[in-house]
């Protein structure tokens, strides 16, 4: 697959425009709505086993789901399944505004709402199952096949952007205009993306119709296992965003360890974020020219020294560094692992393929969030942080020796 000189030509198909902004800015909503439920949670409970709770509610049902998605996704029309999902989570948006009313607050205690919280949270994990792999799947839809390459690394970057931003400014908005009124701004910005979105035409099934779904979802996973770049890719990310999610206990450094009010979290929830910007705004201008699998080996390895950098350190700025460096290492990761997949995964398993990455990079988020929140409560909270960063390290060093291909992979 040759890729066209001029790397921005995606940018040119209205349709593709159209497909970024609209993902771009959906994506900023959720991941405010992360931001501001971390937060909130912990005011609510003061507990760091809360915090990972949140992650476990989500993943249950995200991955409950995830194969059976990526079969739906491959048979059925991909625009109106993304909508309805965005829909669903329009829903479970109005049902945090209303917890975080100061009804709610008078009439039910901190746990109880902390409880309804979870509930509304698995819903969301079980419309994400859709959603995530359909954005994936549906982008070879939208630009013609020798565009592909230079799409792919558009899209990551904009999904990271939009990400990051939403991250960053939640803890902004929370001490601006506190949890509510954020919620009302998620809002906002997620019924923009749905109308986005809509402008999009039909985007039909792209694999044959099977009555046998239990072969169909095989065939997915029989397609990532023996492909093992793709295997590889998806196990680095899996186990270091497992072991080194840091980002979950945030909230508890900035109250219990570096002493900061909202401002300084949401500087401090930002700080891997910048990171990343700076990252994806420099592979954007100069994209990657060989070695990626090394470079992304190499990413993940420094991702996980930031991790145990921010563990020890008991000071504002050298903790934010430390984040910052692990967004720019986190933001490598993306755009190659994500270029991948978009290379590696025919059309008529797209849906399949993402669903699959969707369990083992979206979950792992989740997952680790559960797992700083148990550690934290079983060790302290820089002692499993610590731990975290070395495990990471650890799965680097076992994954150069059993994924050669993924090593000396180029695109």
């Amino acid at each position: 697959m040759s890729q066209p000189k001029n790397p921005y030509a995606p940018l040119k198909v209205k349709e593709f425009k159209y497909f970024i902004t609209g993902r771009f800015i959906f994506i900023m909503g959720l991941r405010m709505t992360g931001t501001v439920i971390g937060w909130w949670i912990y005011q609510l409970t003061n507990s760091a086993l809360a915090l990972g709770l949140v992650g476990l509610s989500e993943v249950i049902p995200a991955l409950s789901l995830a194969l059976y998605a990526g079969h739906h996704i491959d048979q059925n029309e991909k625009r109106q399944l993304l909508l309805r999902c965005i829909m669903g989570y329009i829903a479970c948006i109005l049902l945090f505004i209303f917890l975080s009313t100061t009804y709610a607050s008078s009439t039910f205690s901190g746990w109880t709402i902390a409880l309804l919280i979870f509930s509304v949270i698995a819903i969301t994990g079980a419309i994400r199952a859709f959603s995530g792999p359909t954005f994936s799947a549906m982008l070879s839809q939208v630009v013609a096949k020798e565009m592909l390459p230079s799409a792919a690394a558009i899209s990551s970057a904009t999904w990271l952007i939009g990400s990051i931003i939403g991250h960053a400014s939640g803890g902004f908005l929370i001490a601006g205009i506190g949890i509510n009124g954020t919620f009302w701004v998620i809002l906002i910005f997620v019924i923009t993306g749905f109308m986005l979105l809509s402008k999009l035409s039909v985007k039909p099934a792209m694999a044959a119709f099977s009555r046998n779904t239990l072969q169909s979802v095989k065939e997915g996973l029989n397609y990532v296992f023996k492909t093992k770049e793709i295997l590889g890719a998806l196990s680095l990310d899996l186990f270091a965003v497992l072991f080194g999610g840091a980002v979950a206990l945030v909230p508890v450094f900035a109250k219990d360890i570096l002493h900061i009010g909202a401002i300084g979290f949401g500087w401090l929830n930002a700080s891997a974020d910048i990171g990343a910007i700076i990252t994806v705004t420099l592979l954007t201008i100069r994209p990657l020219q060989g070695k990626q699998g090394r470079i992304l080996f190499y990413a993940v390895g420094g991702f996980g020294l930031c991790i145990i950098l921010f563990a020890v350190s008991k000071v504002f700025w050298l903790s934010f560094i430390a984040l910052l460096l692990s967004g720019c290492m986190d933001g490598v990761s993306v755009i190659v692992r994500g270029t991948i997949l978009q290379l590696k995964t025919p059309d008529n398993l797209r849906g399949r393929v993402m669903s699959v990455n969707s369990m083992f990079i979206n979950s792992s988020n989740e997952l680790g969030q559960f797992e700083s929140g148990v550690t934290a409560k079983l060790m302290g909270a820089v002692p499993s942080v610590i731990f975290g960063g070395c495990m990471t390290l650890a799965v680097v060093i076992i994954t150069w020796f059993k994924a050669p291909s993924l090593r000396k992979m180029e695109y």
